[in-house]
């Protein structure tokens, strides 16, 4: 049997803002009519957190729930525990209209961590990152240079990036370029 390795596999370039892959990560895309109760109850009870508002990230440790779109949530466990969360969902939510799918091996979570973790993200996404449009708890689905991702910031020197583990290398290496001090440059 094989063992089950993070895209990254634990990979950090230190800095004053530091690049590090999370680890694996438990993640389930639940989508379905996100103002039904049931659904908003049963997302509550796997996580633990209150549901979130548009366009917001409500996250206590491993566990938490993002808005990813009007009809699209990403719920977030510990990793172990995604199977279980996803026969949970589907317990309480058969007969409803949705769809809950376990897609933890197919996304890494990369952190930006350093008193300039806005920054770094702002050089690379399309976003208002300014203090005052971007807050702690803000939930982005977007892109950062060329690959898309959704992004949270998880306190005020934390960012959490989420991509397709098949372009967590490139993230993880326009993320750590984009943290290096000085001018952006041109290439």
């Amino acid at each position: 049997m094989s063992n089950t390795v993070s895209a990254l596999q634990g990979k950090v370039t230190p800095g004053e803002v530091t690049i590090r892959e999370a680890g694996l990560r438990g993640m389930i895309i639940l989508r379905g009519d996100l103002s039904d109760k049931k659904l908003r109850k049963v997302s509550a009870d796997v996580t633990g957190v209150k549901f979130p508002e548009q366009g917001q990230a409500n996250c206590d440790g491993d566990k938490g729930l993002c808005w990813m779109s009007p009809d699209e949530l990403l719920v977030l466990v510990p990793y172990e525990a995604a199977a279980d969360a996803v026969a949970q969902i589907d317990a309480k939510l058969a007969g409803t209209h949705y769809l809950a799918e376990n897609v933890s091996d197919a996304r890494a979570v990369i952190l930006v961590e350093g008193a300039f973790c806005r920054e770094v993200i702002a050089k690379l996404a399309p976003v208002d990152l300014h203090p005052d449009s971007f807050k702690p708890g803000d939930f982005r689905r977007t892109r950062l240079g060329q690959v898309a991702a959704a992004f949270w910031m998880r306190d005020e020197d934390t960012f959490a990036v989420i991509c397709f583990r098949s372009v967590a290398g490139y993230t993880f290496d326009v993320l750590a370029a984009s943290a290096k001090a000085g001018a952006v440059g041109y290439l």
